[in-house]
């Protein structure tokens, strides 16, 4: 059984009762559920996981109010449960590693995540907060949430992007496959630079795995996931395929460099399916122009091409 599901059964089985039962004044306001930093937050883990920073248990997020007034008594309710209830940690414990179980002020959950308290409220917000840092904000899933407040902040980071922004997104990562991937990779090899080359397709894999989500509105993960939950995608999940390819196959620099080729082409033909750009050429540079011409706000289309 993997992390999140385990998380669940927790809950349901021993958790949902004993709060209600222990914690009745704040239980009709809280929420819980397993969201953030890991693996399990993702639905990926497996054996391989469990040798570091794995505990079981859940997360309780609350508001600022109920946690100055019952902070300490969720917390006590908490360890108390996890005692008579659930085994306890296993593996080394990392000190980059944060648990994600246990009574959470819900901006605290925000703010460490995203850096904000809540959903971005300007457009610099949401372009430049990291990817991934979306991604671990609304990962996982909420088991129940009694008050709404945290599932209303995770709903608006999930379908808040403003279209200007995603399209900035967009001209971005076609410049980057452009550069590193269509013009770069093989002037490097031909320079006799091998590891520049090297370094050029794995720019150009995560410009197009950071595409792939953009045009199926959805964030990519930290790179140790991307290519993994690329392939849940409804929309090009099966480029994760030769994108892993391009990285692990020893396959000669020409047929790499096809390979680039059909996937910009891919990438040009959804552009223009979706109106994005109507521009003829094969090089995604141009469609990256064409794109920036779509951007409404004047600060953001009058940014430099391969910002954000």
């Amino acid at each position: 059984m993997q992390g999140l599901e385990e998380s669940k059964n927790f809950f349901f089985s021993f958790g949902r009762k004993w709060f209600e039962e222990r914690c009745p004044e704040v239980f009709p306001r809280l929420a819980f559920g397993l969201a953030g930093h890991g693996s399990e937050c993702f639905g990926f883990d497996d054996g391989i996981s469990r040798d570091h920073d794995f505990t079981r248990g859940f997360a309780l997020w609350l508001t600022d109010e109920d946690e100055e007034r019952h902070g300490f008594e969720l917390a006590r309710a908490y360890s108390a449960l996890l005692r008579e209830h659930a085994p306890g940690s296993s593996g080394k414990s990392s000190k980059l590693g944060e648990s994600e179980h246990g009574p959470c002020r819900i901006g605290d959950f925000y703010l460490r995540h995203i850096g904000l308290p809540s959903a971005p409220e300007n457009w610099q917000q949401w372009l430049y907060t990291p990817e991934y840092a979306f991604a671990e904000a609304v990962n996982g899933e909420v088991f129940m949430d009694n008050s709404g407040v945290f599932s209303a902040v995770r709903k608006k980071i999930m379908e808040g992007m403003p279209d200007d922004v995603r399209l900035k997104k967009i001209a971005a990562r076609a410049v980057a496959m452009a550069q590193s991937g269509q013009y770069n990779f093989m002037r490097c090899h031909r320079h006799g630079e091998p590891g520049a080359a090297a370094l050029a397709l794995t720019d150009f894999v995560n410009a197009c795995v950071s595409m792939v989500f953009l045009l199926n509105n959805r964030f990519a993960p930290y790179f140790k996931w991307k290519l993994r939950a690329m392939k849940t995608l409804p929309l090009m999940g099966e480029l994760a395929h030769p994108l892993e390819f391009l990285l692990c196959d020893p396959a000669s620099p020409g047929e790499k460099n096809a390979m680039i080729s059909d996937i910009c082409a891919r990438i040009a033909a959804e552009l223009a399916r979706r109106q994005l750009s109507d521009s003829p050429d094969d090089y995604l540079e141009a469609h990256a122009f064409e794109i920036m011409k779509k951007i409404r706000s004047p600060h953001i289309r009058a940014l430099h091409v391969m910002e954000g």
